[in-house]
């Protein structure tokens, strides 16, 4: 071919040859010989890349608008007429992703929701689906088990959920019960097609009491796919690990570092230092250490160790138990910096000026000897005048500098106003047996806010230290809020008389005056509850996009590698960027960075509903006694099936269905999250005080049935509509069309 194909031609070869994809196979295919033209052909593709009409991966094109042929899936949950589904795992397109029916042989191995498949697909181009896909190889694990309580029968029996999103039942077949008993926690994968009506499961593990105290946490570690035992390799590697030599090491000993933690701490990932800066021309400064554990040393790149840390992404933590990242002997022993014991570290030397700026930073690779192992609480006893026998001879040279050098970072912050929440964390405390005794309150110190702005502090010289060194990094990110978050805040703030500023760039400084304007009234909590459900979710990224929340340009997390993974990355960054040993980030680290990012993002969200999901079936079963009791609440959430509402008294979430709002109609209005009475015009929105009856706990699922009996100390009016209720048949009609002329009755009463 003399002349270059067009877009057009070039489009549908490729749609026709959905194999051959790379430049070389396109030139071939068109005959473009020449280096002049094969300059203009890429030209031409990167072109059509641009305007978004193919994509490239590698050195492979495609259309963007299509899959390829042989592509990675993950496996949907069964719908209605337990079909499987599939969803392609790289799809960047704006338009939905195209669906994908599953076609499987007998011989197949079972595929449940969450796998993740290796497929052939076939376009088909019917109504329902867009393509076929056929099953070459099982690559993933499901990690969303069927979690759920057995109910034996005489033919099997069935599973039911624990999940209280999932209301769907699985039929078990006798020979795939593992002899589980009526009542027992099983785990479970799918196995086969439909039988009596029912998704078909066969039990894998049994576990026990689902009632049982220990079940609790459990639950929400196999519900969320969270691995929680080590393999072999990864304990004989861990085993095998030796105290770092001091070789090639800073030498830190004589400094008088000391840990501070929770009481109930285990690993002890960083260690401070405060001392008066002794430089002239720095007059109220301070010179400041922060040593952490060089976890790097141990944890060797594409090791068995490497591997399982990254497949966790984090520790996470539950009221009686932890799940932790690495094995006990590194994360409790050989990494943490225990008192009284060498311990290799990755340490930073910074100095602030007496407005806490900092004026430089220097990293060293070293050995550090903690001279105490600290809690907060005795800490801050210390320094408000009730020293005990350890903090005693500390408390001049070591703990006084310490909040010194604090109250210098606090003009700093102050100046840079990151956004300033006060949500108290709930503590669960529970007995030897694990039953729940109370619901309290963390208590917070001052000594936690020294340690979180030291942190800080580090966590900012990392990321500078890694940008100056052209370093490679994963980088904290936090975005600003989306427009749409931002309005729905503004709204709950002019109901609850506050205002927040329209009409320019948001800046955490003006959030923190809305705060301001709520604090030590009624609509406190609610504001910082609904300020905290606008922002985004916070992320690890290759890119620097910035720390919305912390107010910060440069951030990146290096102070706990024992129980994150970014951090190790950071870690093995500066070990690579300062040139310390061969244990730095490699090649292939730095090639995978974007997928590990996403990945360790993925894990810590895991980590979190894990968590919240654990802390919410305690709270069930520890009001599970007192079925029938009122309680003080504020509704924190308003949708069209009902009405979010969190207990005052332990900080529970329960819902109050809609059927038990009131003996109306009621009309959900979107825009402001309100919901509104047809006959008696009572609205119901985010942060109003109510009265309502516990009628239902369960602790298997953690959920909360609530029933409203009085709204800002007022009784609710009767209403003249009949109490809410299900219409079938011939109703059905006359059921809609009543709703359609209640829907305009309200929407009268609104203007």
């Amino acid at each position: 071919m003399e002349q270059l194909p067009s877009k057009p031609q070039i489009l549908q070869w490729l749609s026709d040859n959905p194999t051959l994809t790379s430049k070389r196979d396109i030139a071939r295919a068109f005959g473009i010989k020449g280096s002049a033209l094969r300059i203009e052909l890429k030209r031409m593709l990167k072109e059509l890349e641009d305007e978004g009409a193919l994509t490239k991966k590698k050195r492979s094109y495609r259309d963007s608008s299509a899959l390829p042929p042989v592509s990675v899936l993950q496996v949907l949950a069964p719908d209605a007429d337990g079909d499987l589904f599939a969803k392609a795992m790289e799809w960047n397109e704006e338009a939905e992703p195209p669906r994908i029916l599953l076609v499987t042989k007998a011989s197949d191995p079972a595929l449940g929701e969450g796998d993740r498949i290796l497929a052939r697909l076939e376009p088909v181009g019917g109504k329902d689906h867009a393509y076929e896909a056929r099953l070459i190889r099982k690559i993933g694990a499901n990690p969303l088990k069927i979690l759920g309580i057995f109910r034996a029968e005489s033919e099997g029996g069935r599973i039911i959920p624990v999940d209280k999103k999932n209301d769907k039942e699985w039929r078990v077949l006798r020979d795939g019960t593992m002899e589980a008993r009526d009542g027992e926690l099983v785990e479970a994968e799918q196995a086969g097609p439909r039988r009596l009506g029912l998704p078909q499961a066969r039990i894998t593990a049994r576990l026990g009491d689902p009632s049982g105290p220990r079940a609790i946490s459990l639950i929400a570690i196999h519900q969320h796919g969270i691995p929680d035992q080590f393999p072999d390799k990864v304990i004989a590697e861990a085993d095998a690990a030796e105290p770092a030599p001091m070789a090639k090491r800073e030498d830190l000993r004589a400094l008088p570092l000391v840990t501070i933690d929770p009481v109930d701490a285990r690993d002890r990932d960083d260690a401070v230092l405060a001392q008066p800066d002794t430089d002239k021309s720095n007059p109220g400064g301070f010179v400041i250490w922060v040593a952490i554990a060089d976890v790097a040393h141990y944890v060797r790149p594409g090791s068995a160790l490497d591997r399982e840390a990254k497949k966790r992404g984090n520790s996470s933590y539950f009221p009686d138990r932890v799940v932790p990242m690495l094995p006990d002997i590194l994360s409790g022993d050989l990494c943490s910096l225990h008192e009284h014991v060498d311990r290799a570290c990755l340490a930073v030397r910074m100095v602030i000026d007496a407005q806490g700026r900092k004026i430089s930073h220097r990293f060293t690779r070293g050995m550090m000897r903690s001279v105490a192992s600290l809690n907060y609480a005795q800490v801050q006893g210390a320094v408000d005048g009730n020293p005990d026998a350890v903090t005693e001879p500390l408390l001049e040279d070591v703990l006084r500098p310490l909040y010194a050098a604090y109250a210098a970072l606090t003009l700093a912050r102050a100046e840079r106003q990151p956004l300033d929440l006060d949500l108290p964390e709930r503590k669960i405390v529970l007995s030897e047996e694990g039953a729940v005794l109370s619901v309290d309150f963390y208590e917070r110190f001052d000594a936690h806010k020294v340690i979180e702005e030291f942190m800080i502090l580090a966590n900012v010289a990392a990321a500078e230290e890694l940008i100056r060194l052209k370093q490679p990094l994963l980088f904290r990110v936090h975005e600003e809020p989306s427009p749409e978050k931002l309005e729905a805040l503004r709204e709950v703030a002019e109901a609850s008389g506050f205002v927040l500023a329209k009409g320019q760039v948001l800046k955490t400084a003006h959030l923190n005056r809305l705060l301001s304007q709520a604090q030590n009234t009624e609509f406190d909590e609610l504001m910082n509850i609904t300020t905290l459900r606008s922002m985004t979710q916070a992320y690890y990224n290759p890119q620097n996009f910035g720390h919305f929340g912390l107010a910060l340009r440069n951030y990146a997390h290096f102070t706990s590698p024992i129980r994150r993974y970014s951090d190790l990355i950071v870690h093995r960054a500066l070990i690579a960027g300062h040139r310390w040993g061969d244990d730095g980030l490699t090649p292939q680290d730095v090639e995978e960075l974007e997928d590990t990012a996403k990945a360790i993002s993925d894990t810590e969200r895991r980590s979190m509903l894990a968590e919240r999901d654990t802390t919410d079936r305690y709270l069930a079963a520890y009001l599970s006694d007192r079925v029938g009791a009122t309680f003080e609440g504020r509704v924190s959430g308003v949708q069209r099936f009902g009405l979010f509402v969190k207990l005052e008294e332990s900080g529970a979430d329960g819902l109050i269905p809609i059927r038990s709002v009131g003996r109306e109609f009621f009309h959900f209005d979107a825009d402001t999250q309100t919901l509104m009475g047809a006959d008696t015009g009572l609205t119901i929105g985010i942060g109003q005080r109510v009265k309502v009856r516990l009628t239902e706990a369960v602790p298997v699922t953690g959920g909360l049935i609530l029933e409203l009996l009085e709204i800002e100390d007022r009784a609710l009016p009767a209403g003249n509509s009949p109490k809410r209720g299900r219409s079938g048949g011939r109703m059905a009609g006359k059921a809609s069309h009543k709703g359609r002329a209640i829907k305009r009755k309200v929407e009268r009463r609104r203007k």
